[in-house]
């Protein structure tokens, strides 16, 4: 096992993000309430939710359909605003997961446990292959802009315009704190279950081979990522959730912007081969 440099920048960050988002609670509880600064917690969160679920995972790390500029820069401002590195950085780590799944050299492996797939995995600097497998994001004008820039974008992104729109009902603070810090901190969790739950609580229906299981738990709180077994033995394939009834918001969107021409070449796995991978596994058992 690799032994890792702790990184307090990313400690102290994430914890005093934390702390923020506690006397976010007792602010609007106790200080001033609004339905307006509330409402506008829940646009960020799902706006910034499709960021990173449409855009940095199945359009930027895993390329399962095109789309214009317009809704790639979409993805990159709003995908700041997670706070969950630059889409280079983030579809590095992603890809290297992937390739390296349940071994040493996967950057959130469950094998580490838990919490370490988690969170604790952000607290430590890796700089093993840092940027590898991303020569096709890193050839990207657009993606190479946010990476430059990804601290002004995160300001601008996830602190000052929520507060700035937040001043249109006299409640700056509250969308500063609600918005720029509550938000986050649900999203982060929500993100991060996609790394842990999903790798620990679930079923095996395509593939056996690794630790990813689809969970539908954690599919409701990621906009569809959830199904994750799923995802990893058919990773190019735009859908996480194939059934109509499995909850995949982030596949009626890529879908229902097809119908517009934004979005097109949605890639999908034949039928047949799900069905042959769904064999394979009952055979086994």
């Amino acid at each position: 096992m690799r032994h890792l440099k702790v990184d307090w920048i990313n400690i102290l960050f994430i914890g005093s993000v934390h702390l923020l988002a506690v006397f976010s609670v007792v602010y609007m509880a106790a200080i001033h309430f609004s339905w307006w600064t509330l409402g506008l917690s829940f646009l960020w969160f799902g706006l910034c939710g499709f960021a990173i679920t449409g855009g940095y995972h199945r359009f930027f790390a895993h390329p399962s359909y095109k789309t214009n500029r317009i809704l790639q820069a979409f993805h990159l401002f709003f995908g700041a605003a997670s706070i969950q590195n630059s889409a280079l950085k983030w579809s590095a780590d992603h890809r290297r997961h992937h390739s390296r799944t349940d071994t040493d050299l996967d950057p959130y492996n469950i094998r580490r446990g838990f919490m370490w797939a988690h969170i604790l995995w952000i607290f430590y600097k890796d700089t093993e292959g840092e940027l590898e497998g991303v020569k096709d994001l890193q050839a990207d004008p657009l993606v190479h802009f946010q990476h430059r820039y990804y601290l002004p974008l995160v300001a601008v992104s996830g602190f000052i315009l929520p507060a700035a729109l937040g001043m249109l009902w006299g409640d700056w603070i509250g969308a500063l704190l609600v918005v720029g810090f509550l938000r986050l901190v649900v999203q982060w969790h929500a993100t991060f279950a996609v790394n842990s739950v999903a790798h620990t609580i679930g079923n095996q229906p395509y593939s056996k081979k690794n630790s990813a299981r689809d969970s539908f738990w954690t599919a409701l709180v990621t906009l569809g990522e959830g199904y994750h077994n799923f995802h990893h033995k058919f990773q190019l394939d735009y859908r996480n959730g194939i059934r109509w009834y499995q909850f995949d918001p982030t596949k009626w969107a890529i879908w229902s912007l097809s119908c517009l021409g934004i979005t097109g070449d949605l890639r999908r796995t034949p039928e047949s081969k799900i069905r042959q991978a769904r064999q394979s596994v009952l055979a086994v058992d």
